[in-house]
This record gives structure tokens, sequence and C-alpha cells, in this order.
């Protein structure tokens, strides 16, 4: 968990699992919106796994994706921007050096808004011990480095193999007993009034013994990203919204 604490702007877009790639422009049709004034947001929040595959040792990846790369820099200047490394994105400082980047280690991350504690993360924690022993492994410099150059030498076979498995996953999929399973995760509160995730793709709040659970809609399922809003005339901190796109 992070020791920073930031400040969650009324205004701001929170988005999750945009899974951008070049077969789903749907997030940089978003950016080119924010950029063109069409959405003006006070800040942006980027809640994980915005791309399907973008790792910082990978240079293929850089390239798949680097339309949205230059536009998310680009944007940099002139909005704040923080990004939360999700599972299919991460090590990625040196690609966005304006974008206040947080690690899987850094989260949950404590922002206050109206006096309120928000925890914001991307969404895979407390899940095991295999996934942290996982969860290491794909992050490690040198094995990332070694998938490089296997990479470089069969051609993008490694890259290409990924993509081919991402394709086939379902961002809409609905999780059974998700309540429970949250539950079972979030047994109290730690001093937060709001714990805010993406990962589970599920659309879905609960009330927990004082505190409120929010887990976001995958953009990349039906394009929904979540305004903040005040809280003096209702209890909700999100307000849901669907980009249209032109």
């Amino acid at each position: 968990m992070s020791h920073k604490e930031f400040i969650l702007k009324e205004g701001a877009f929170v988005i999750a699992d945009a899974h951008y790639s070049l077969q789903n422009s749907h997030f940089y049709n978003f950016l080119e919106a924010i950029i063109s004034k069409k959405l003006q947001p006070t800040q942006l929040i980027l809640l994980g796994d915005i791309f399907d595959a973008l790792f910082g040792e990978i240079k293929q990846t850089h390239k798949q994706n680097f339309k949205a790369i230059n536009l998310l820099n680009e944007l940099s200047k002139s909005l704040e921007i923080i990004y939360f490394e999700g599972n299919h994105d991460f090590n990625l400082k040196e690609l966005f050096p304006k974008i206040t980047i947080l690690s899987r280690q850094e989260q949950p991350t404590l922002f206050l808004f109206e006096s309120k504690k928000v925890a914001l993360l991307h969404g895979d924690y407390k899940m095991g011990f295999g996934y942290e022993i996982f969860s290491f492994l794909i992050r490690n410099y040198f094995i990332l480095k070694i998938l490089e150059g296997i990479n470089f030498l069969c051609f993008n076979c490694v890259v290409k193999k990924l993509y081919r498995h991402l394709d086939k996953k379902d961002n809409c999929k609905k999780i059974a007993k998700f309540y429970d399973i949250i539950k079972h995760r979030y047994t109290n509160k730690n001093g937060f009034d709001f714990i805010i995730e993406g990962h589970f793709h599920q659309n879905r709040s609960f009330d927990f013994n004082g505190f409120v659970y929010i887990n976001l809609a995958s953009f990349a399922c039906n394009q929904r990203y979540f305004i903040v809003k005040s809280l003096q005339d209702k209890k909700e901190l999100l307000q849901e919204a669907i980009f249209l796109e032109e």
C-alpha cells in the first residue's frame, strides 16, 4: 500500500480496463475527445489494464500501442493523469514521464475527497499466495528481458501468441457469487469510506459495515466511465457515463 496521499477532484474521470489494442480502439477515441475538449475532466484516473498488453521491457508492445501512448503523453502536458498499473500493463514509468504511475506495490492508494477517505486500486489484490508468485514473476525485469530476447529472435512470436490468447477473453463476463467474493476479500474497511477498483469488470457496488465498495465496469465492454461528483446532494461518489463515439 502507498503512503502517499492524493486529492480526488470533483469532475475527475475514472476509467478501468479499457484493454486498448489495435482491434479495440475505443480508448484512443476517448482520449481524442478529451484532447479536442469535447470531454473536459478535471483529472484522469486510469485504474489499470488500460492496454491489453503493455510491458516496459517488451518493445514490441510499445510499437503495438504507440498511438495511444503518444496521445496519453500529449494529454499529460495539460491534465493531471494518475495511472494505476494493472496485470496487463506494468513497469510503465519510463513510457509515461509526466504521468503519476502507481505500481501494484503502491496500491491501494489513499485519495481524499470532501473529508472522505477513498481507496483506489486496480483490483488484483489479496488474490492468494499463488497469484502473488505469478505477479512477481511477470513483472520481474530479468524474466521480461529474456522474453524480449526470445520475442526478437522468433519475429514477435511471443507477443503474437499473447494477443491471440487475449482476443478470446470476454470482458463482459458476469462473476457468480461476486458479493461473497468481495465480502471475503474486504473483511474490514481499513479506515476507508470508499474502496474503488476495476479488474473484475462487474459494475456493481455494495455497502459493507460503514464503507462503500465499488467495482467499475470494463470500458472495453461497454465504454462506461465514471465522473466524480460532490457528495453533498447524494450518497453516490461516482456518476456513470457512456462514451458515445461519433
